[in-house]
This record gives structure tokens, C-alpha cells and sequence, in this order.
């Protein structure tokens, strides 16, 4: 028998296209535009969302028949915050400049609707495996997303990936003219996240005319 089934399956991969988080379902906005500046920090917050939602469903199935309907969410909250308290330990002790770097936006992993949306929508009318490849499949296109956005913005931003120098040579000036690349300090603020998000739904509903809402 094998293991992943064809509907096992559609949970992980449907979240990547067609039910994307962030550019089908608009959750999770905040976060890709705060910290994408950076394509490592985008990375670390793919991999503690995957964490935190892979883990977070698989407890909340487990608990489904004994939480109480009027606490469900209270119980919610503090299942993806123990999660959350262990992602934020575990970089401050490995590579606490990065965490720094985060800062307060690994605790707003707690309030991400994402997480709070699939422990809701699905892992307390599912049992735990299928529970874990929803929470996975979402978070894989959370993540995705994520890493696109960084790697533009860092890219065009900055002018390196991962803090390597990659587009061309500093600017200097010779004269009246200048050679070299000139980073794009657009790339680096908020708004620029949104209009990356912005192309990459285009791009999307481009490929696929399905998604397009009709009035």
C-alpha cells in the first residue's frame, strides 16, 4: 500500500499552487513583508513555520475529542506558543545575530492566521497523519513564497544573496560617470514586498485562469 495517498498528496502540494496561503488565500501577509529583506531570514522563518504548523497540527488532532469547544482557542494558542518559546531558544542559542535579526516577528509566529487558520479548518476534524501533511503542505507554500520575496528583495536590494556579493561590483565613480551596480533601495523597504507578492499572484492567475475572481 503506498504511503501517500492521492488525497495525502494534494494536501502537500495544493498549498504550493492553486491554494497557496499567501497569494490565493491572503494570510500570512505581515510576515512577507517585514522580514524578506533578507533572503536568510526568510529562509529561518520558512523552516520555523514548518516547524511550528507541522508539529502544532499533529498536537491539536492528537487533542481534538478532549479540548473543550468554548476554550478550543486558548488551547490553540498556548500549543503554537510552547512551539514558538522552542524555535526562539533554539536560535538564540545557534545563531542569535539572525534572531536579532527577527526579533519580534518569531513570537508573531504565535498570532500568524495561517497556523491558527489550519489548526481551526482542519487538524481538529483530522486525524494526525493527514493533520501533519496539511500543516506541512501550508507551510511549504508559506514558505515558498517567503523565499522568492527575500530572494528579489536581497537581490536587487543589496545586491548579494545570503550576504555574498553577487550582482556586479560596488559603484564607484570615474569622473562623470559611475560603473558598478547601484543597489535598488526601494527593494529593501515593505512596500516593495508587496509588489513582488503582487507579480507573483499576476504571474499565478496568468498560468492559471481558474483563480480569477469574475465580478
Amino acid at each position: 500500500m503506498a504511503l501517500l495517498t492521492k488525497k495525502d498528496t494534494s494536501l502537500i502540494l495544493d498549498p504550493l499552487a492553486d491554494n497557496n496561503p499567501i497569494t490565493i488565500q491572503v494570510l500570512g501577509i505581515c510576515s512577507a513583508l517585514a522580514i524578506t529583506a533578507e533572503l536568510k531570514a526568510s529562509v529561518v522563518m520558512a523552516i520555523s513555520v514548518l516547524f511550528v504548523l507541522g508539529v502544532g497540527n499533529v498536537v491539536i488532532s492528537l487533542m481534538r475529542n478532549i479540548i473543550p469547544s468554548k476554550i478550543r482557542i486558548i488551547v490553540q494558542l498556548i500549543v503554537v506558543a510552547t512551539l514558538v518559546i522552542i524555535v526562539d531558544q533554539v536560535l538564540k542559542a545557534f545563531a542569535y545575530e539572525l534572531s536579532k535579526t527577527l526579533s519580534v516577528f518569531v513570537g508573531l509566529i504565535i498570532t500568524n492566521c495561517i497556523i491558527m487558520g489550519r489548526f481551526e479548518a482542519f487538524a481538529l476534524g483530522n486525524g494526525p497523519w493527514r493533520s501533519f501533511l496539511d500543516g506541512i503542505g501550508n507551510a511549504l507554500g508559506y514558505g515558498v513564497i517567503l523565499i522568492i520575496v527575500g530572494f528579489f528583495r536581497e537581490l536587487f536590494g543589496s545586491g548579494t544573496l545570503f550576504g555574498y556579493k553577487v550582482l556586479g561590483d560596488p559603484v564607484t565613480k570615474t569622473g562623470l560617470y559611475a560603473t558598478g551596480y547601484e543597489n535598488n533601495g526601494f527593494m529593501i523597504i515593505p512596500p516593495a514586498a508587496l509588489i513582488v507578492v503582487g507579480i507573483i499572484i499576476w504571474v499565478q492567475r496568468s498560468k492559471n485562469k481558474a483563480l480569477i475572481e469574475e465580478n
